[in-house]
């Protein structure tokens, strides 16, 4: 079987969904519009990267640069027809779902991501049309969250199948924690997500703020996992708290060593202010490796967490009740292990990778025989 991805080919989805379908004996080529780290992949995966042109690489106009999906046009039924694949695989029902819906090919799968089907057709009514119109021609349609197939559903009138995020649980286990930056007493708080307001960033700094206020005595230490435009402003911030010192930015880290992140917490937390968040596949991550977890009780991330069981559900943007329950985890340590065991628990029963890309393969197979 072979198969075609479009898809971002430096996204850390791209590369575990093509790493996962590779490893059960498909072909895959990943096609996608910018650069990447071809060791990321594994071997014998094609990576097809069509060149932005020069003259439109500093433009700032996003509708200029969605326009760059349409140039590639092209260049993607061409490789179409000389790799011969099996399958056309959208990865985001916009402007990739665009490509694979005007290249004519099927079957072709879609799967909607998030700030596809949440924030592109919000934009404008062309916006829209052009998602009902990607959406309607897929002759599959996936989502990694039921919050979001429900919310897709009022764009296209399809039955949208369910294909959660998998968690590599020979990856993602309990570890003795890497002591490079922590001692073994100190008792670290993260997150392994991008820097940005819709994940909540500040509002974790905040709440981190409040808690070493009111806990001057505990060793309590921030981790900040990931690159992201606010990065700069929260350094700031840090410094005018007075917390710099409790504070680490590590910037992007591989994700072969985002195990090894997760490791090092004593409780991790995701607090999006965003419904564009469909899926929480770090909170699952945190999880499988025994990391209690509090989460924003926003788009598809309640599907992830059991409340009172695996962690703690919270209203978004909200720094003070962040704090409070974190404050519950650091106060009761038999609390924080409990559901740490529990949250391993629960994704070795609901996320197993395996199982789930034996289900995609079977979605893959399916197609093929409608065709």
């Amino acid at each position: 079987m072979k198969v075609i991805l479009l898809s971002d080919p430096a996204s850390a989805h791209t590369i575990k969904w093509a790493n996962g379908i590779h490893s059960k004996g498909v072909d895959v080529l990943v096609y996608g519009l910018t650069a990447c780290d071809p060791s990321q992949y594994n071997s014998g995966i094609e990576i097809e990267e069509f060149k932005i042109p020069e003259f439109i690489k500093w433009q700032k106009d996003g509708n200029i640069l969605k326009s760059i999906y349409l140039l590639s046009l092209p260049r993607l039924k061409k490789i179409i027809r000389q790799y011969k694949c099996d399958i056309l695989h959208s990865q985001s029902a916009s402007s990739y779902g665009l490509l694979g819906a005007l290249s004519g090919f099927h079957p072709h799968i879609m799967s909607v991501w998030g700030n596809d089907v949440y924030i592109f057709p919000n934009k404008n009514k062309f916006f829209e049309k052009i998602l009902r119109y990607n959406l309607s021609t897929g002759d599959i349609i996936t989502s990694s969250s039921k919050t979001m197939a429900e919310y897709s559903k009022r764009f296209v009138n399809k039955n949208i199948l369910v294909t959660p995020g998998g968690i590599m649980l020979d990856r993602f286990k309990p570890m003795k924690r890497d002591n490079s930056f922590y001692k073994e007493s100190d008792i670290v708080i993260g997150t392994i997500k991008m820097m940005e307001k819709k994940y909540g960033s500040e509002d974790i700094l905040d709440a981190f703020n409040i808690l070493t206020k009111r806990n001057p005595t505990l060793p309590l230490r921030l981790l900040m996992v990931g690159r992201g435009s606010l990065i700069e402003y929260l350094t700031e911030k840090a410094k005018r708290y007075n917390i710099s010192d409790l504070v680490i930015f590590t910037g992007m880290v591989p994700f072969d060593q985002v195990p090894i992140y997760h490791n090092m917490l004593d409780i991790y937390i995701a607090p999006s202010t965003d419904d564009s968040e469909s899926f929480g596949v770090g909170i699952l991550e945190a999880s499988a490796c025994g990391k209690p977890v509090i989460v924003s009780n926003i788009g598809g991330l309640p599907e992830v967490v059991i409340d009172n069981y695996t962690g703690f559900m919270i209203p978004p943007n909200n720094p003070q009740v962040l704090a409070e329950k974190i404050e519950i985890l650091l106060l009761n340590k038999e609390t924080r292990l409990k559901f740490g065991e529990n949250g391993r628990r629960f994704v070795e029963e609901q996320y197993n990778y395996d199982k789930i890309l034996n289900y995609i393969i079977s979605i893959y197979i399916n197609a093929i025989k409608k065709k």
